[in-house]
């Protein structure tokens, strides 16, 4: 709805992988903009320098938030910051906000939709909250007239969400409001014991606030290669990580563990990393 060929869209990296293939589909330029020296969050005054620079003429910045693959969570004051420049720059923000029901700590989540709505394209769904992953029910909103050529374009890719999933998605959200809540404590202890075990063993780690990733720095003695390492921690310890080179040029020399698993399995793959990482 937004891009026509060779205009430029800026992706804050480490991102989700698929937004940099899904942006050169509409022909779409995406300039990625590495944000590990600010903990994973991107600042007001390097989006502005950004757009100054090597994305002036932007369209559009999309936003994940909380983070997938950091787990990092914008403040208020960081997105209101950031509202400011969007609406000096007269560009447009997509924020993926799936995870935005799983927020832990003092952490909260706010929208840039709640000071830019003329602006702000907000993309979610059940998936995360409602442990609804594989029935893919998600919505969208965002200003009048962009929603008039999204329902054409949609209409045209999507022609019904099966009755059972709509009707799951009603009892959810009438009658699940407090699933989440639950959740959030699980997925809390989980990442309190993961992240405590990793930091053990060397990883370093900007403290995820939501989502249920761990985006952390390989071991130093292990060098940089993220790729070799998630590799051979795959092959030797039978551990599924993700590089976090395939998450942007912001994640390399990272690897991205989820935590989305039972205790029990947590506890067996950490013990497997520990033995892999020990025997280096």
């Amino acid at each position: 709805t937004l891009f026509n060929p060779g205009d430029k869209i800026l992706g804050p990296t480490p991102v989700w992988a698929l937004y940099i293939l899904l942006f050169k589909m509409t022909g779409a330029i995406p300039i990625q903009v590495d944000t590990k020296k600010d903990d994973f969050i991107l600042t007001a005054e390097h989006l502005r320098h950004v757009l100054n620079g090597r994305g002036k003429g932007a369209k559009a910045i999309i936003l994940t938030d909380p983070s997938n693959p950091t787990g990092r969570v914008y403040s208020a004051t960081a997105l209101k910051a950031l509202a400011d420049v969007i609406k000096e720059y007269k560009i447009f923000s997509v924020t993926d906000e799936i995870y935005a029901e799983l927020v832990y700590g003092k952490a909260k989540h706010h929208s840039l939709s709640e000071y830019i709505p003329d602006r702000n394209i907000l993309i979610s769904g059940l998936s995360k909250a409602y442990a609804m992953t594989g029935w893919r029910l998600g919505y969208i909103a965002d200003p009048k007239q962009i929603m008039k050529s999204i329902r054409k374009i949609n209409s045209f890719l999507v022609t019904s969400v099966t009755d059972n999933v709509q009707i799951a998605a009603v009892e959810a959200l009438n009658n699940g409001q407090n699933d989440p809540k639950k959740a959030r404590e699980i997925y809390e202890a989980r990442l309190n014991f993961m992240q405590s075990g990793l930091e053990k063993l060397g990883f370093e780690m900007a403290t995820p606030q939501g989502a249920f990733y761990i985006f952390a720095k390989i071991p130093e003695k292990y060098g940089t290669n993220d790729e070799q390492f998630a590799f051979e921690l795959a092959q030797k310890a039978k551990v599924g990580v993700t590089p976090g080179r395939y998450f942007g040029k912001g994640g390399e020399g990272y690897v991205r563990l989820s935590y989305a698993s039972s205790t029990e399995q947590l506890k067996e793959s950490l013990a497997r990393i520990s033995n892999f990482v020990n025997n280096l």
